[in-house]
Parts: C-alpha cells; structure tokens; sequence
C-alpha cells in the first residue's frame, strides 16, 4: 500500500512541484501517472522510492513512514520497490546478466540464489539467450528489458516506472507493456508516468491526473485526456 497525506515539495528555488497531494494506491493495482511535462509526476515517483523528501506531509510506502525513516533504514525500503527509468541507467561495462546481478549482490544474496533470480528474470524478459552481451551490444527495447529484469529481480511489492517507453518506437513499447502487465498480473503494484496516449486508452487502468502539482482526476478506468 502507498498514501501520500497532504504533500508539497518545493524546490530550493522556489519552484512548487506538488500541492496538498493526497493519494492511496492499494496492493496490485495498477496506475497511470499523466499530465503535462512539468505537471509533477517524476517528483511524485522520486517521493514515493524516497529519492527525494517532501517538504510538507506523510508518505506510507509498503508499512514504512517515509517521514520517519533514517538513512540506514532506506535499503531495506528500496528492496521493496524496483524503480525503471526512460534512459534505462544499465551499468555499460557489464553484461545484461551482471547488470541484473548487481541488484541482488548490494543486498547480500547468496551466489547460488543469485545466479538461479537472475537467470529467472531474463527468461521472463526473453534475454536469456543475451544474458552475455553488454548494453552497447543490445536494442533500446532489450535494454530496457534488463532494466525491468533488474527492477524485480528482488521480488518487489512495487514497481516504479517512469517514462518507461519514452525512448522506444510504438511496437517496442507494446511489448514493454505486456511484460509490465504480466508483472502486475504476478501480484507486483505497477505505478507508470506516461504521455502515451495510445497505451492509456488502450490498456485501460487506473488514471491519475497531476496538473501544476496537484491531483485533478482519478478514474478507475481513465483515459489520457490530453492531446499529443
């Protein structure tokens, strides 16, 4: 479960990025973050893995306080959430399996554990065959695949995505979608930052509209609402 209680985040330069936000996202859902550029949706993901902290209000994130949480508890927070970003962020001296590794061994997971996850996730993500090869050796949409492969590797309650067909061509992107909703359907809560109307209108989920920082629609089965 994730709640955000009345929050603001403003910047040090004064710029106000969320407004009195309140929001509850239940276990297994399903969400679409849309909005123009600039509306808030990053800052309110970047809260929500505690990238950032809000400058006002209560943020609950899998029975953690956020508000309350010490630095040395923030680990064992981020265990609970994989985060997938637009650029992808792979580590390019490694390989896809190494990459997805890497998750698993800064939480200390035994070497035989790690190396059956691992193998795991990239046939979910149908890269096993890659496993070898390094980020500059693979296609936008099978970076992004590791990616996502390393976003759950740990088992997850929930998954951030943002913008994560952003830098992808329209038949990639479906794909990525698929895979994102067969790891919804796994039980993991998905939460995606999107301008893809297409996608929104066509996999009709759970839409929630920022605006200037503050939240102006949540519809169980939304649409977009914006034009390109």
């Amino acid at each position: 479960m994730i709640e955000l209680q009345d929050v603001y985040k403003t910047y040090p330069d004064g710029g106000v990025a969320l407004r009195g936000v309140h929001v509850r996202i239940e276990r297994h859902e399903f969400v679409y973050l849309v909005g123009p550029s600039g509306a808030g949706k990053s800052t309110m993901l970047r809260l929500i893995y505690r990238e950032d902290r809000p400058t006002q209000g209560t943020i609950f994130v899998n029975n953690f306080n956020l508000a309350k949480l010490g630095m040395r508890k923030i680990p064992f927070l981020r265990r609970s959430i994989g985060v997938i970003f637009q650029d992808f962020k792979l580590l390019p001296k490694r390989t896809a399996y190494e990459n997805v590794a890497f998750a698993m061994e800064v939480v200390e997971a035994p070497s035989k554990t790690i190396r059956k996850r691992t193998m795991e996730v990239l046939d979910l993500v149908k890269l096993a065959d890659r496993s070898h090869a390094f980020p500059s050796q693979l296609s936008g949409g099978e970076q992004q695949r590791v990616a996502i492969a390393r976003a759950i590797v740990n088992k997850p309650l929930v998954v951030v995505a943002d913008e994560p067909t952003g830098n992808l061509d329209p038949e990639t992107s479906w794909d990525i979608m698929r895979l994102l909703e067969e790891i919804n359907f796994r039980g993991t809560t998905v939460i995606m930052a999107t301008h893809n109307k297409d996608i929104v209108n066509t996999l009709r989920k759970r839409v929630i509209a920022i605006e200037r920082g503050i939240i102006v629609r949540d519809e169980p089965r939304g649409e977009y609402g914006y034009e390109d």
